[in-house]
């Protein structure tokens, strides 16, 4: 006897498990907004285009703050769903547009190639980091169900991640290069004052969280309008209120600085003791002023008073001219078989301080693995006729008991170097440089930058004073105190706050680095983990009739 069995197709909805348990095993099936792409490819593509470009354009010298922002939103939103080749290409593409931007200065005297392949090499970089960007978000609704968690936990990682890919690349290979961080697009922004609260890795993480949490309250469904509408309000509130940190100064030091605009370049033409002559001519205008001590920009002094009896008579002329006033100079010393980028403390006819560069530049103050790079480019691999060793002198002088911390150049980009400054007592930061290879390209206007969100970070002065411009001096709030116009010959003078005390940033920087950037490690950990958990148990579940 046979029974007649009645078939009804079973509709999708009552097909799903009932159970949220066994929902939160389906993230794929249950959440495809979450593992597939928001926009097709091609579209990604051209948006990370547009999105380096418009991470270039919150520095100088278009200084068009809110832009960064919105270039880290379009390559987070590009990267939802994406597998790990996608991913790749898209990181790559943008890394790539925004380095090309953004370095395109090195073009002026060494032409494309070291500028092509810098970019190159640093979009590498960008694309590894929205790798692992892209797999913590295909696999957040597995490691984070609820969209509480998620609104809560995935930009935290999201963030983490960014700053994990800025912080390797500001250390890794050849010492790093510690350039283009999100938060150096923000010294004239109101997130300004952040900095001295949680240091430059911080502020990037504060901004891309910020991002990513107004990009994931966009994803989630279920919410109404005003609800977006007020968490967004909320946030954005939150990050703005910190209140500035107060930077405690006492008394101040009156402190003279002179640009000689020499053109002092990698292959100009001149004379020795041309630089050496320029500054001193501008160093005129100081003459009647009452000062605690004189800066000279780095290669001010294109002869080393050390070794040459004219160099040394006229800086001790300069120096009486001045009313005995200290000298704090820019010189090349080669000391046996060794080159140093050094800056000299004269005063009283002779040498008593010196500091050598702590971060030479890789392939412009040194050259890592000569012969392997020769054999690929080998007349730009000759310009770099000597290197540059790295100094491990102490970071201060003390000048007649004013303690003055002392950066070169590239030495303003490095947190170590910097965090080491303050540790040694740095009461103001008299940081050197020589920009005359940058002609008039924005590159002297993002160290300057740099320059005016480390006085903030540190709550200390900075003379930022350079060789052609832009040299100004800078309060620890970040505001300019006096400055001379580039590419002019002249001097400045001002009384100059001093620190007393030292800002959490400089105190727990690298902790908070690491906490920031552990965010990311972690989260990425529990992501690839959940994944994998759920992939498993998808496959291990029995069919059901």
């Amino acid at each position: 006897m046979s029974t007649a069995v009645s078939r009804t197709p079973v509709s999708s909805a009552a097909a799903r498990p009932a159970d949220p348990a066994l929902r939160r095993d389906l993230p794929a099936l249950e959440a495809p907004g979450f593992t597939r792409p928001v926009m097709p490819l091609w579209l990604a593509l051209l948006g990370a285009v547009g999105a380096g470009i418009a991470l270039d354009a919150g520095f100088p010298d278009k200084g068009w703050w809110p832009l960064t922002l919105v270039g880290v939103a379009i390559v987070l939103t590009a990267l939802i769903g994406r597998r790990w080749g996608s991913a790749l290409l898209i990181g790559f593409v943008a890394g790539v547009s925004f380095w090309g931007v953004h370095i395109f200065w090195l073009t002026l005297y060494l032409g494309p190639v070291p500028w092509l392949g810098l970019a190159i090499f640093e979009g590498g970089y960008f694309a590894l980091g929205a790798l692992l960007i892209a797999l913590v978000y295909r696999r957040a609704e597995a490691a984070w169900p609820s969209r509480a968690r998620r609104l809560t936990v995935l930009p935290l990682v999201v963030a983490g991640l960014w700053v994990l890919r800025e912080g390797i690349n500001s250390i890794a290979p050849y010492g790093g290069f510690s350039w283009g961080r999100v938060a150096m697009s923000q010294s004239e922004s109101p997130y300004t004052g952040l900095i001295a609260w949680v240091g430059m890795a911080g502020l990037s993480f504060v901004l891309v969280w910020l991002v990513a949490f107004l990009v994931q309250l966009v994803r989630e469904d279920g919410l109404r309008s005003s609800t977006r509408v007020l968490a967004a309000c909320v946030a954005i509130a939150a990050t703005l209120a910190v209140p500035a940190w107060p930077a405690v100064t006492s008394g101040t030091a009156r402190i003279g600085a002179v640009q000689g605009n020499s053109n002092a370049g990698l292959f100009a033409v001149h004379e020795r003791g041309d630089i050496l002559s320029d500054h001193v001519s501008a160093s005129a205008g100081l003459i009647g002023q009452d000062m605690d001590v004189v800066v000279w920009p780095e290669n001010s002094s294109d002869i080393d008073p050390t070794q040459f009896t004219y160099a040394s008579q006229t800086l001790d002329a300069v120096s009486a001219e001045l009313g005995d006033v200290p000298l704090v100079v820019g010189t090349i010393q080669a000391r046996g078989d060794k080159v140093y980028n050094t800056s000299l403390l004269w005063q009283n006819g002779g040498v008593t301080d010196f500091y050598d560069k702590r971060h030479p530049v890789p392939f412009a103050e040194w050259m890592p693995n000569r012969e392997f790079f020769r054999a690929l480019a080998p007349d730009l691999v000759d310009l770099v006729t000597r290197d540059y060793e790295f100094g491990d002198t102490d970071l201060t002088f003390d000048i007649n008991g004013l303690i003055a911390g002392i950066s070169i150049c590239f030495d303003i980009t490095d947190d170590a170097v910097m965090r080491a400054m303050s540790a040694e007592g740095a009461q103001v930061v008299l940081a050197q440089t020589n920009n005359a290879d940058f002609g008039q390209t924005d590159e002297n206007l993002q160290q300057l930058a740099i320059a005016r969100l480390r006085a903030v970070e540190f709550g200390t002065s900075v003379v930022n004073i350079s060789t052609v411009g832009h040299s100004e001096i800078i309060a620890p709030d970040g505001s300019t105190i006096a400055s001379i116009p580039a590419y002019e010959a002249g001097s400045m003078v001002a009384d100059v706050p001093l620190a007393t005390a030292a800002t959490p940033a400089s105190v727990a920087g690298f902790q908070l680095e690491w906490l920031f950037a552990g965010f990311g490690i972690i989260g990425l950990l529990v992501a690839l983990t959940s994944g994998a958990g759920a992939s498993a148990r998808t496959r291990k579940r029995p069919r059901r009739p």
